[in-house]
Formats: C-alpha cells, sequence, structure tokens
C-alpha cells in the first residue's frame, strides 16, 4: 500500500524509489548516516554522498518515509543548483578551460576596462534594488567558483515572472544574498515551486516577526484538535519537560506561516520553529518536525533566553544566528497575550500544486514583489531556485560591497605558495601590510575566504588571518610582532587546535619570549627546562621557527587546481559527474 501525503504530487514509496534509482545512475549515492524519532511523529534524517561527506543534507517529516523523502528531495535541491559548490573555488583547469562553469546555459560578460558594470546582467530596476548608489564594480560580481576575472562576470538566466523575460542574474551575487533561501526540488515543477515560495515566506515572516517583536496570536485549542498526530508530538514534549506555544504567524492571514516555540525551564532557554506551506495543517506539522530536525530531547539545552532588548533581538547577526541554526534571541513580546494580528484560520490551498503555486504568487503580487525562477531538470528531477527581490535576501545589498565572498581571491595563489616560498624578511612583513591595506578581518578563516574544503586533518583547517600573521612576522624575524600574533592565535584557537598543535604553539611563545628578553647565545643554559617542559623534540623543532629557519608551521604549498586536499578532490568529483550530467 503507498503513502500518499498532503502537499505532495506522488506516493512517498515512489519518490523515495525514483530518487534511489536517479542517485545510482549518476554515481551519487548517498547513505542514511543518523535517524531520530524523539517524539511520535517526528523524525529526521541526516544523508551523506558515500564518497563526499561534505555533500549532505537533513530530513524531517511525520514518518520515516516523509522525513527520508524531504532529505532525498533536499539533496537533489543542492544537487540540481550547484548549491553544494556555492562556497569553494573550482581550481584554474575548470575555471579557465571548460565549456561552462555552472550550467551550459550560462552567459559571460567581459568586465569593461574601467571596471564598471557590464550592459545585459539584471534589469535596470533590479539594478536599483542591488546597487542603489551605482557604487559596485565589475570585479564585485566574479564569481568565488571560477575567481576568473579576465573571463568576466558569469551570469544565470532566470524568468521573470512578471513578463515571463529572461533576466542575466550573476552567481555571484545569487551566492553572496540568497544562500539557500528559495532552493527546492519536488516531484513536479509546481511542487517544486510551492515548496520554494514557502520557505521563502518563511523566513520572510520570521525575520519580520523577531526584528520587530511582534505579538502572535495563539492558535485556539480547537483548531489544534484537527490535528491529532501534532498534537501527540506537543503532548509528548510537554510530558517530557519542554512547555510548547503553538502560534499563527500569518500576520493577520497574510501569509501561509506557523510560529511553535519550545521553553526549557531548567536553563530558561526557548526556541522558535516557524513553518510555512498553503494548507494550514502541513505548516504546523513542518513546524513541530522543524523544532527537532536533528536534535533528540537532549538536545534541547543550547538556545537563548528570550530577552526584553529588542535592539539586540532585531541585530543583523542575531537574524544570521536564526538563520543558521534558529538558537539566537528572540523577544518577550513575542508572548503578550494582547497579540498585534487576530488569529485566522487561513488556508491558501488548491485543487492542484499548480493551483496553490498561483495563490502563493498572488501574495507576491500583492506587495509588487518581482520573482525570478531558474528551473532545474537535468537530473531528471524538479527543482528550482526563486528570488523574490526585496523579500528572499539572508543578507543585505550592501554586503556585495562589505562582506563579498569573493573579496579574497586575489591572494589565493600567494598564500598557497607561502609554505616553500623563499622571500626576504622584508617581502614577509610587507605583506602582513598588504593583509591590513585590503582590510581582511584577523578572524576570519583562510579556508572560507580563498574556497577550500581543506578537510580537517591539517593546519589549514583552523588557519586564521591571524594567525597567518604571526607567521609572517616569525618568518620576517620581527618578533615583538610574531609575539603579538601569537598570543592572539592561542587565545583565538586554542578550543579548535589539536593538543599537540595547542602544545607547539605554547612552546613556540616561550621561545619568542626568551628571545625577546634574553640573548640568544644562552640557549643553552634554559635548553634543559625547556626540555623538561616541552619535550626535546619539540623544542628543537620549534626553535626552528622561532629563528626563522623554517616557516609557516604545519602548513604546505597546495597547487592551483588544490590537489593537496582530499576534501576539495572529492567534493570536485562530484562537481565533474554533475558537469557531465548537464552536456
Amino acid at each position: 500500500m503507498k503513502t500518499y501525503i498532503t502537499g505532495k504530487d506522488a506516493a512517498l514509496e515512489d519518490s523515495i524509489n525514483h530518487f534511489h534509482s536517479l542517485l545510482k545512475h549518476y554515481e551519487l549515492e548517498a547513505k542514511e548516516a543518523s535517524w531520530l524519532n524523539p517524539v511520535p511523529n517526528v523524525w529526521s534524517v541526516h544523508i551523506q554522498n558515500k564518497a563526499c561527506p561534505a555533500c549532505f543534507t537533513n530530513g524531517k517529516g511525520a514518518s520515516e518515509k516523509a522525513s527520508l523523502a524531504s532529505a532525498l528531495g533536499e539533496y537533489f535541491e543542492r544537487l540540481s543548483t550547484n548549491y553544494f559548490f556555492s562556497d569553494f573555488y573550482l581550481g584554474k583547469q575548470i575555471a579557465n578551460n571548460t565549456d561552462f562553469v555552472h550550467y551550459p546555459n550560462e552567459k559571460w560578460f567581459p568586465i569593461p576596462a574601467n571596471n564598471s558594470l557590464p550592459k545585459g546582467i539584471l534589469t535596470k530596476k533590479l539594478l536599483a534594488f542591488y546597487d542603489p548608489n551605482d557604487e559596485l564594480s565589475g570585479s564585485d560580481l566574479v564569481d568565488l567558483q571560477s575567481s576568473n576575472q579576465d573571463r568576466g562576470i558569469c551570469a544565470l538566466p532566470f524568468v521573470q515572472q512578471s513578463d515571463q523575460k529572461i533576466v542575466y542574474v550573476p552567481v555571484n551575487l545569487i551566492a553572496n544574498l540568497y544562500a539557500s533561501n528559495g532552493m527546492s526540488a519536488g516531484n513536479s515543477q509546481n511542487e517544486a515551486r510551492v515548496q520554494g515560495l514557502s520557505e521563502v515566506f518563511e523566513r520572510y515572516v520570521k525575520n519580520r516577526i523577531i526584528t520587530e517583536a511582534i505579538s502572535l496570536p495563539a492558535i485556539p485549542d480547537s483548531v489544534l484538535q484537527r490535528y491529532p498526530n501534532t498534537i501527540e508530538s506537543i503532548q509528548t514534549l510537554e510530558q517530557q519537560g519542554f512547555p510548547i506555544f503553538c502560534f499563527d504567524a500569518s500576520l493577520g492571514g497574510k501569509y501561509p506561516v506557523i510560529c511553535v516555540i519550545l521553553f526549557n525551564p531548567t536553563n530558561g532557554t526557548c526556541y522558535a520553529s516557524f513553518g510555512a506551506h498553503p494548507n494550514f495543517g502541513v505548516a504546523l506539522e513542518r513546524t513541530v518536525t522543524e523544532l527537532l530536525q536533528g536534535r533528540s530531547l537532549k538536545d534541547l539545552d543550547v538556545f537563548s533566553p528570550p530577552s526584553f532588548d529588542n535592539d539586540d533581538v532585531a541585530d543583523l547577526s542575531n537574524l544570521e544566528t536564526h538563520f543558521i541554526d534558529s538558537s539566537g534571541l528572540i523577544s518577550w513580546d513575542l508572548f503578550n497575550q494582547t497579540a498585534d494580528y487576530p488569529f485566522v484560520d487561513w488556508s491558501f490551498t488548491g485543487e492542484s500544486t499548480e493551483q496553490e503555486f498561483n495563490n502563493l504568487m498572488e501574495i507576491i503580487h500583492q506587495q509588487d514583489i518581482e520573482v525570478l525562477i531558474m528551473d532545474y531538470q537535468h537530473l531528471d528531477v524538479y527543482a528550482c531556485r526563486i528570488l523574490a527581490v526585496g523579500m528572499s535576501e539572508i543578507y543585505p545589498p550592501e554586503d556585495l560591497l562589505i562582506a563579498n565572498n569573493n573579496i579574497a581571491i586575489h591572494w589565493r595563489d600567494k598564500i598557497l605558495s607561502l609554505p616553500e616560498s623563499k622571500l626576504s624578511a622584508k617581502n614577509y612583513l610587507e605583506i602582513i601590510e598588504q593583509l591590513d591595506d585590503d582590510g581582511l578581518d584577523d578572524f576570519a578563516r583562510v579556508r572560507e575566504l580563498l574556497g577550500l574544503a581543506t578537510g580537517k586533518d591539517n593546519a589549514w583547517y583552523t588557519l586564521r588571518i591571524g594567525e597567518l600573521k604571526a607567521m609572517l612576522a616569525l618568518a620576517g624575524k620581527d618578533l615583538e610582532q610574531a609575539k603579538l600574533w601569537l598570543d592572539w592565535t592561542i587565545e583565538m584557537n586554542s578550543s579548535i587546535f589539536t593538543p599537540q598543535r595547542n602544545h607547539a604553539y605554547r612552546c613556540l611563545l616561550t621561545l619568542v619570549d626568551f628571545m625577546l628578553m634574553r640573548d640568544a647565545k644562552q640557549f643553552t643554559n634554559y635548553q634543559p627546562a625547556f626540555n623538561k617542559m616541552y619535550g626535546e623534540d619539540h623544542v628543537n623543532e620549534m626553535w626552528q621557527y622561532a629563528t626563522g629557519k623554517k616557516h609557516f608551521l604545519g602548513l604546505f604549498n597546495v597547487d592551483e587546481n588544490l590537489t593537496q586536499f582530499t576534501s576539495h578532490q572529492q567534493l570536485l568529483a562530484v562537481y565533474h559527474k554533475l558537469h557531465q550530467a548537464m552536456k
């Protein structure tokens, strides 16, 4: 007997079998790495590519099958949209010598000699939104994946829903502002689009409620009783000591959104979950399953207490935390029994997913929001990416200027070649000055700035700009500056360094302190004590770095195609399989 659930255009069994058969065909099989079923009718599963653990997704649902179908759907969503590669450089071979980097229908726009924006990208109206003060330059929109300014700006064809015209949207802009928002896969084009738009509404309304400290109306018990399976999940949580609030987050029936909040009285914290779907019951179920996705009951003690400081709650960094893992602050005002909106027993359902898509688009049209959609079917699964301009951005447009993911791509070759470089002491110190001039954040991880999947088994994984400055200062024989950055590095990274690397850095700092305070010729007088404290092998090794005979502790040279990083090569293997599927 097959299982059909509301909002899906195929039985769960058919979806799962279809997904698995396609993954086998494309040699992209995923394994179920972990399952959770903390309360009745709440399941979640973590799946990952068998050969590349960095390609993973999570699924949730009211049953085991629904959860697995959800995870596989999200897996295809991220394969289809190339989301797995959005934070990574693909190497010079791909950037320079392939017919296309992202999709066969991509279009490259050469950057004018004056570094202005080339004609043909976006529209006049969209440029007014993304670049209201005409500050963007052509180099600002070079994509991280190719990092190829000579090739130009890579843009993808989206269909503008207001007039069905093709609009070319830069890959860089999409990756910097939208993250995964509005992406979806489904059994049909409209099912995928309904899910994508629902996600857009969910996050938009969530941000409004959090930033504006909106007081929400409770869902009446008489309405909740229509959904006995969800009620059973809620009651089980409450019996385990976690009080639950269920709110109508539709803002007066305008949006198909629900909010469920869990309290943890043992540490005074709470967690707000939001969910959206045209069907009220599906939205409620999704909100409750989202509450526990990837979490057991013992994992519900990591959130924040509600706050009366609404400025802190509305801070952009708090909203980013909510996007990442929903562990940010929420306002006590949300629970004010005098709600800012009345409860509405809303419904945006229709006879089909096509009608539901039209119902959701009508909400968009009423707000004069421009919607751009790119559909994908190259993997034989319907997937889409939806950009609701002015509504679905995760990060503000000014991030294209102040927090662009391509900010350090011109540093990649220089930094990756430093371990085997033979520069003068002066040149190493000049690099520190250049890093400062470029305004690179000392706390930034180098692997993230350069788009590297380093794996966790080497020093590149934890390397921050501040630690790199310590290494450069040592190579430049500026011990006073080196001491400052070594102190910084130990304080900043001690919790994430391996015990061995922590030990090495403490030894190195001691030796630098010694050289600053004593004559280096006296080293043998202190060496027995140093050996007792740190071990003779460590002392001998770190002395080489302290005296500038060795450079760049633990780092190794990396070539232009990143072949030294196993994790990056695993990621590229997935990329190449997808690349072949698009031809």
